[in-house]
């Protein structure tokens, strides 16, 4: 409030000592001998300009005139002007007659005076009131596009954080039903399956710090993670991969690959008897990131379209990437399903 309390005044002073120096320069251009009152009605002028505007704003406050406003309060606005313009003009007029400023062979009435001034400062009233509406309406835009900034700012993290907050359980629920099945059966791969969700519960939780991870160690978690899984599936689960050392390094969503690599085993091996390939490509197509995970299996179409882990993908793809990324599920041959990731390369 103080601040803009000084640039008010700072504005408000220096506008009307713009006006008298501009007075000043054209009555030297154009007469070149000023009289012996020109500089104290000047002043004069000057003083009651600061005193007038500075009344006319507190007016404006009080009426909410100033933008944005309803189309009724722009006739408010111009009523509220013509008032204080011949305010002004009157005080000036009475000023002048009061402390005798004027040439005694060129003296007029007050009430021509007043005409006089009400044509010429009517103007000098009406620039004022459009730099401050324009500077009202050029805060008030600058505001609104700030709030705008900030609203999608907290809408993104909330997003996000809504997506995380789900993702995580619904992965943990997973693992541990994993872990049951083998407490009873076998207590020492029971203990292993423990130890391999330990690590995978740690890395999640780093994941979570940045909204933005690197390949390598999103393999790291997604390694651990069929591990466990392998304790459960055993021989059935067959795990290739085909990285390019070069996409190593390159950055992507936290957790999504351990996403899609879940969903892999959940529909493939979790769905369908017999052996399951999980193969992993990453590489680079068009300049872009290219990942892939394909299983062994036939795509459930109601699944491909409605399944929480991969709408969860989808819609932080579009948070994060703002429609530049690109994901699809499909059916690639009769036996095998592929979920393809295609992520902008940061630069």
């Amino acid at each position: 409030m103080k601040k803009h309390q000084s640039i008010y005044w700072i504005c408000q002073i220096g506008g009307w000592m713009t006006y008298g120096l501009t007075i000043i320069f054209f009555s030297y251009m154009l007469e070149k001998q000023l009289s012996a009152v020109f500089y104290p009605r000047l002043i004069a002028n000057v003083l009651l300009g600061i005193m007038v505007t500075h009344l006319f704003r507190k007016a404006l406050l009080a009426l909410s005139l100033h933008p944005p406003m309803p189309t009724f309060k722009w006739g408010q606005l111009l009523a509220l002007l013509l008032t204080f313009a011949s305010v002004y003009s009157f005080l000036t007029s009475y000023a002048v007659e009061i402390l005798k400023l004027y040439d005694a062979t060129r003296k007029v009435s007050l009430e021509r005076r007043f005409l006089i001034s009400l044509v010429i400062d009517t103007p000098i009233i009406f620039v004022w009131v459009s730099i401050y509406i324009l500077w009202h309406y050029i805060e008030f835009t600058n505001s609104e596009a700030i709030q705008k900034v900030k609203l999608e700012s907290l809408i993104k993290e909330l997003q996000l954080k809504t997506i995380k907050s789900q993702m995580n359980p619904h992965f943990i629920f997973n693992a541990l039903n994993s872990i049951r099945a083998l407490v009873d059966e076998d207590p020492q791969r029971a203990r292993q399956a423990i130890t391999e969700l330990s690590n995978i519960l740690r890395s999640s939780i780093q994941a979570d710090q940045s909204e933005i991870t690197s390949l390598e160690k999103e393999l790291n978690i997604v390694k651990d993670y069929l591990a466990l899984e392998y304790i459960r599936f055993a021989d059935r689960l067959i795990v290739e991969y085909a990285i390019d050392d070069n996409t190593r390094s390159n950055q992507m969503p936290p957790m999504m690959l351990q996403t899609l690599v879940e969903n892999a085993i959940k529909h493939g091996l979790g769905k369908q008897p017999g052996n399951c390939l999980i193969k992993i490509i990453s590489t680079y197509e068009d300049n872009k990131h290219l990942l892939m995970v394909q299983n062994t299996g036939v795509l459930d179409q109601e699944v491909g379209r409605d399944g929480f882990g991969l709408q969860s993908t989808k819609n932080r793809l579009n948070i994060l990437y703002r429609g530049n990324a690109a994901f699809e599920i499909y059916q690639s041959q009769p036996t095998q399903v592929t979920a393809k990731l295609i992520i902008p390369i940061a630069s």
